[in-house]
């Protein structure tokens, strides 16, 4: 028999919230899901190696203040180490930021900062915030290869979430010229003979074909939940003989399982 559970909103924030509180830290609070923050690579298994951190992306909280990538929190330092060479996700001049909240604390701000300048700041007056939160920032003086730092301010306590993003703005990896096709030699016209005279054939070039970063899997109502599968909302999965539903589109990653953790997400049914 298919179980009906109903669950008013205001009481799923209250449940998974005391729930967060009564348990570990690792259970809270958002992150940057795309352009995917370095914590979103881990999570994914992108980039390899990265400690507790590929475990619970969604916790990198600190005091506020830092322009550090952990924000100085010790727990996770494979999020400053820039041997780790983080893939960079190409960008225009400007980019929209994608923030999934798995706990939804009253905000101060979201600021942004690349190099340390701070380029864009969002006041939130101490509301609490949606499940989801985008950000369009402009990076127009900027480009090629780029360090973005994000940063939850929290309303009610010192603390803040923060999160790099990696990025190629403009779609150059360098932040040089674009190399330019080299030209074909002009051709020396003979003395007119009084006789036409046919036009030099030229060779048809074709466009350059631009190869598609690779996305995740789009997942489908009905299947089993997986990793690595982007859900839209309204899609049906199962995990654990239960079936949910999808109450926010997001990209799923390893401890974001269906289940009472993560019901800003996945509603049983």
């Amino acid at each position: 028999m298919r179980r009906m559970i109903a669950y008013p909103l205001a009481t799923l924030g209250m449940v998974a919230s005391s729930l967060a509180v009564a348990s570990s830290p690792a259970m809270a609070h958002g992150y940057v899901s795309s352009p995917p923050s370095r914590q979103a690579l881990c999570a994914a298994g992108t980039v390899a190696d990265c400690g507790a951190i590929q475990f619970e992306p969604q916790s990198v909280e600190a005091p506020k203040g830092s322009k550090q990538c952990n924000g100085g929190n010790s727990a996770f330092p494979v999020l400053n180490d820039e041997s780790k060479n983080w893939p960079a996700a190409t960008v225009g001049k400007s980019a929209t930021f994608n923030w999934v909240l798995t706990a939804r604390h009253r905000t101060a701000t979201w600021e942004y900062f690349v190099d340390g300048t701070s380029v864009a700041t969002f006041d939130d007056k101490n509301a609490i915030p949606a499940a989801s939160v985008s950000h369009t920032v402009d990076l127009s003086r900027f480009s090629g290869k780029k360090t973005v730092l994000a940063v939850w301010n929290i309303g009610d306590t010192p603390m803040a979430f923060y999160n790099c993003v990696d990025v190629n703005i403009g779609g150059s990896g360098s932040g040089g010229s674009t190399p330019t096709t080299p030209t074909t030699a002009p051709t020396t016209t003979p003395p007119s003979t009084g006789a036409p005279t046919t036009p030099p054939a030229t060779t048809p070039t074709t466009a350059p074909t631009k190869t598609a970063a690779p996305t995740a899997t789009s997942g489908g109502s009905g299947s089993a939940w997986a990793p690595g599968v982007t859900y839209k909302t309204g899609d049906k999965v199962t995990y654990e003989g239960v079936t949910y539903q999808c109450r926010q589109g997001h990209s799923a990653i390893r401890s974001w399982e269906p289940g009472i953790w993560t019901l800003a997400l996945w509603l049983p049914l």
